[in-house]
């Protein structure tokens, strides 16, 4: 079933998918880049034993990838739509390869809605608010903006 002279690597992506790599091992790292993610080689990022193949030119035999090796695939910013390489990106759903929608995405969101309530009552309660709990929510409000500026400044 191999080819003589050819090794077989299994690329496995974030999504749990994998797809199997035929190479031959004086390829570059380079190679097959070009090979399986045609167009999308600068967003690509490859992992080999916890270790990140930036050097293009190098083969794979000198990075002792041998037959059956799995090398992890990383699409980085940039990208939201998933490989036209993966078998089928269907079940993943909208969590697909590039955006993943957890907590995290929403937790800024959250927090801002929170505290315009917290304005709200403020501004229409002002009763209920003692100058200790307003200098609070000036506080929260600025730190929370310098957060989210962090956050969706990048």
């Amino acid at each position: 079933d191999s080819c003589p002279g050819l090794i077989k690597i299994r690329l496995k992506f974030l999504n749990d998918t994998e797809e199997v790599a035929v190479a031959r091992p004086e390829d570059t790292v380079g190679i097959l880049k070009s090979k399986y993610f045609p167009g999308q080689e600068s967003q690509m990022k490859l992992i080999y034993r916890g270790q990140l193949l930036q050097d293009q030119a190098r083969t794979l035999r000198s990075l002792r990838i041998t037959d059956n090796c799995v090398i992890h695939c990383h699409r980085s910013r940039g990208a939201t739509a998933a490989a036209p390489a993966l078998p089928d990106p269907g079940p993943a759903g909208p969590t697909a390869p590039g955006l993943p929608l957890g907590g995290g995405t929403l937790m800024v969101p959250t927090v801002m809605v929170v505290l315009a309530l917290g304005w709200y009552f403020r501004i229409n309660y002002r009763q209920l608010f003692t100058a200790p709990a307003t200098v609070s929510l000036i506080g929260v409000t600025v730190l929370v903006t310098f957060l989210a500026f962090g956050v969706y400044g990048q």
